[in-house]
Parts: structure tokens; C-alpha cells; sequence
């Protein structure tokens, strides 16, 4: 018996753009790719997070090395980057959800769960089945239905080769102690796509 889940081929990539309608209540935007002219305002948004703790410092470097990870919400009456969020694929059927910020102005309009949701579309287009983050935000990501989790949720060999990355967020997942500073207080979630 196997223990695969059945598999659906996406034909085409999600849609790049992502306008929400204004009559709605929500503030007007679009969630599109990001691009290498968006890295700086992506750093203008970080900026405040890492001030406060809640999100790691990224080098610039890195953010220009993993823009195809990102997704940017731009309020459509002038163009201003107002959101971002990143999914980074870590195996087969797991990825994780990163670097979700939303302008400290606009927070509770509804933007970070816009993004979420394109993040969350673009796993299962890519066929991820699981998605995984660390957060401060249980209650955020509880209402896309994440759940908090306690060891990490891969096999052995699974285990061993996600050892081999040099990536921090993976050594975060991965719960090593030499990113334990990195990640106190924050909860392990995860969602089942």
C-alpha cells in the first residue's frame, strides 16, 4: 500500500496578479511577483520587524539571491509596496512560509492574509502538500488553519538531508541548537494543503 497522496498537475501558474475589490471594505491591492526593483522596500519593511524581534535580520543580498521566492502586495491607488511574503520550498511535499510583513500603517486591512493566500496558492500549484512556519502569529496563521506542532514533521532520511542545507531557515525548522537563539518564543505551525 502506498502512502502517497494522490496528485493533481496544475496546468498553468497561478495567477500573477491579485486585485482586491475596493466595495468590499478592504484596502484596494494587487498581489503580484516581486521583482528585483521591490527588494528595497521589502528592506524598508523588515526593517521594523527585525528592530522589534520579531522577524531575522536578512542581508540585502539575500533578499536580491531569494526574490523569486516573494510575492509583494502594492496598493493600487499609487504602486507603494505594502506587504510581502516568501515560500520557500524545502522538500518534495514541504515548504515554508517566510518573511510575511505588512506595512505597521495598514496592519488589520487585511493585506498579510492576502498574501498568505497567494503564498498558500502557489504551494499547491507547486504540489507541496504541507506547509510549515515559525511565528509569533499563532492567531493569524490558525485562521488559514495552520496548527501548532511540536516535533519536526519529516522521516529520517528526509531529516538527514535537509541537515545538509546551509539554509537558516531550514536549520530553524529543524530545530538545531545552533539557531535556538534565533527561534525562542517563537511557535512551530503547520498546515496540511
Amino acid at each position: 500500500m502506498s502512502s502517497e497522496l494522490p496528485q493533481t498537475e496544475p496546468q498553468t501558474e497561478p495567477h500573477t496578479d491579485f486585485p482586491t475589490d475596493p466595495s468590499v471594505g478592504k484596502l484596494a491591492i494587487t498581489v503580484r511577483r516581486a521583482r528585483t526593483s521591490d527588494v528595497a522596500s521589502v528592506r524598508g519593511l523588515l526593517d521594523g520587524y527585525v528592530a522589534e524581534g520579531i522577524l531575522l535580520d536578512k542581508a540585502t543580498v539575500t533578499l536580491y539571491e531569494d526574490i523569486q521566492e516573494f510575492w509583494v502586495a502594492e496598493r493600487d491607488e499609487d504602486a507603494r509596496v505594502i506587504g510581502c511574503g516568501a515560500l520557500h520550498v524545502m522538500w518534495e511535499d514541504l515548504a515554508e512560509v517566510r518573511t510575511l510583513a505588512v506595512d505597521h500603517g495598514i496592519k488589520g486591512a487585511g493585506v498579510g492574509h492576502q498574501v498568505l493566500d497567494k503564498l498558500l496558492q502557489t504551494a499547491r500549484w507547486l504540489g507541496v502538500r504541507r506547509v510549515f512556519c515559525l511565528t509569533f502569529e499563532v492567531d493569524f496563521f490558525a485562521k488559514h488553519g495552520f496548527t501548532e506542532i511540536g516535533e519536526t514533521p519529516v522521516d529520517g532520511d528526509v531529516y538527514s538531508e535537509l541537515l545538509r542545507s546551509y539554509d537558516e531557515g531550514v536549520a530553524e525548522f529543524l530545530g538545531l541548537e545552533r539557531v535556538k537563539p534565533n527561534t525562542l518564543g517563537n511557535s512551530r505551525m503547520l498546515l496540511h494543503l
